[in-house]
């Protein structure tokens, strides 16, 4: 089963331990985490990570973790898309770039792409992101895709922390 998906500019590898190396030095870039996270530790903390997820489904076995490696199609890697698909239809996604690459539509292309595998390969009807408020080049690039805020009732569904906004799509038949 081939799980690469191409497009125009991009080329999307399901993510596994040998992509550590080169991701660490993506994910190194500090500009990535104005608004989310730390970076990651170490190579072997990566590799580590990424080896517990190429089974692409929870130890329970009820979500699929579906974690793409975002390559500009033969030449470097620039980032990745996720997707925790969740029983029902829906999917929590996510994504990151390194900052070299913003404003090209670079991550709306990945995005659009892994949004219509979820659709088509694993029958996903719903996209839900988190993302902090304060973001918005991410809250931008949501709106153009079609996102839209999330009811009240979902976002205290959802739990998220106060400084977050929940963003919900529909995926089309």
């Amino acid at each position: 089963m081939n799980d690469v998906l191409l497009t125009a500019r991009l080329r999307l590898e399901p993510q596994c331990a040998a992509h550590a190396d080169e991701m660490h030095a993506v994910l190194g870039d500090p500009a990535i985490y104005a608004y989310e996270n730390d970076p990651p530790p170490s190579v072997a903390w990566l590799r580590e990570r990424y080896a517990r997820l190429e089974s692409r489904r929870s130890p329970d076995g009820l979500e699929l973790w579906l974690n793409w490696v975002l390559r500009l199609h033969d030449g470097p890697a620039i980032g990745y898309v996720q997707a925790t698909v969740h029983a029902g239809g829906r999917a929590d996604v996510a994504y990151v770039l390194a900052s070299a690459w913003w404003g090209q539509g670079l991550a709306t292309e990945g995005v659009h792409a892994m949004a219509a595998e979820l659709h088509q390969r694993h029958g996903v009807r719903v996209l839900h992101a988190v993302l902090k408020s304060a973001n918005l080049r991410s809250l931008s690039l949501l709106q153009r895709m079609g996102f839209v805020s999330a009811t009240a009732e979902e976002a205290a569904r959802a739990q998220i922390d106060a400084d977050e906004r929940l963003m919900v799509r529909a995926l089309a038949d």
